[in-house]
């Protein structure tokens, strides 16, 4: 293992830390640029708490709302917009994965003169990395995307059809606001879709990293049993804190960097989906659940002794001497079940998706990332045709 690790987020992780949310942004700034989603924070009540914490503070408060749940470039361009006119000097994101990847960018467009579509892989030969941003403040109201404390953003251009990624160090939040009971009027069916994707963030690494990682496959394992046990409380019972903490938690855990560190992993996965809810406008999580599995089927005869033994780990599946594959695939069976069992799709068809434009996929996918074969990264590495063939065995 060769690696170098830095998370410098701050996180202040409770019940009931929302009433803290002033006395953390102040520390950053005094012109907050408040950024929500759709409406549910506002009709939940979150919102106007936020704005009293803000206030007492001696934060002034600019909104920017309306952030779509694959959100898209135009949307960053506003709220760009907004916080350079309003002359904000900090970045609050208050809302899901969508609202926190958005104000993200938004914080290092403000200081961008150009296209701030330039930051995102999409083809082009030079791909402007952000060096500089507004200080941002993460306050997560689902349990999914981790993207309270990591420095990626995820956004769409509308445009293009062409959903793609950034990484950048100045993009790190400054202070991670974590309190579950903001997760408490999450419905089932999101509940379910932010354990999946909590999920996949640690199997893209425990399957498509580099051998000799054993601590690090013990942290996913780990990850994954605990998104189980209490994810499936949580979708039965969205009222219970509990359950909503440890989802929250491992939330936080899957995508900070820490499971992942050094095992320089791929995420083929991911990058499939991202296609498919940048043409279908679907649920990041619910995508997921049905690519993830099909995925699987196909790697496990690359490595059929790593997926033999999430089988064992994870489900209990006795080995099989011989016959690694079939261990491997009964674990890929109980998998599915499980996300079957707290309300998650497991084909296309349940996602509206058909064999139309499967080729198209796979080339979209393939246009954002590939190594220098043409291929898309992850073990084993996937060509047009895999990445068909896989999505084909989900239809």
């Amino acid at each position: 293992m060769k690696f170098e690790f830095q998370n410098p987020t701050r996180l202040v992780f409770a019940a009931g830390a929302l009433s803290r949310l002033g006395e953390v942004a102040s520390a950053h700034g005094k012109r907050a640029l408040l950024v929500t989603g759709g409406g549910s924070v506002k009709r939940s009540g979150v919102f106007d708490r936020a704005v009293s914490s803000l206030k007492l503070a001696g934060v002034s408060v600019v909104e920017c709302s309306g952030i779509e749940p694959n959100p898209r470039i135009s949307s960053v361009i506003r709220g760009a917009g907004i916080a350079r006119s309003e002359k904000c000097d900090v970045v609050i994101a208050l809302g899901g994965g969508s609202t926190m990847d958005a104000s993200k960018v938004i914080a290092a467009a403000v200081l961008y003169e150009g296209d701030p579509w330039d930051m995102f892989l999409h083809g082009q030969e030079n791909v402007h990395v952000p060096a500089s941003a507004l200080p941002v403040i993460t306050v997560p109201t689902l349990a999914a995307t981790g993207s309270e404390m990591n420095c990626g953003a995820v956004i769409s251009n509308e445009d293009s059809k062409v959903k793609s990624f950034i990484k950048a160090d100045c993009l790190y939040p400054r202070v991670a606001l974590v309190d579950p009971e903001l997760t408490l009027t999450v419905p089932a069916d999101h509940t379910a879709y932010g354990v999946c994707d909590i999920i996949t963030h640690v199997t893209e690494g425990y399957f498509n990293g580099v051998e000799g990682t054993p601590l690090q496959d013990r942290f996913a394992e780990g990850v994954i049993l605990t998104a189980m046990e209490w994810g499936k409380k949580a979708v039965a019972d969205g009222s219970d804190i509990e359950a909503r903490a440890q989802v929250q938690w491992a939330s936080v855990v899957a995508l900070n960097g820490w499971v992942q560190i050094g095992t320089d992993a791929a995420y083929p996965v991911h990058m499939i989906e991202h296609t498919l809810s940048a043409l279908h406008d679907i649920a990041h999580g619910a995508g997921l659940a049905v690519v993830n599995p099909a995925w699987m089927r196909f790697a496990a005869k690359a490595r059929p002794a790593r997926f033999a033994q999430f089988a064992q780990r994870i489900f209990g599946v006795p080995a099989r001497p011989g016959d690694e594959l079939g261990c491997a695939i009964e674990g890929i069976e109980r998998f599915e079940a499980f996300l079957a069992s707290i309300g998650c799709p497991l084909r296309l068809s349940q996602l509206g998706i058909d064999a139309a434009l499967l080729q198209q996929y796979a080339e979209d996918t393939l246009h954002i990332v590939h190594d220098d074969q043409g291929r898309l990264p992850g073990c084993p590495p996937m060509g047009e045709s895999d990445i068909v063939d896989v999505l084909r065995s989900a239809l």
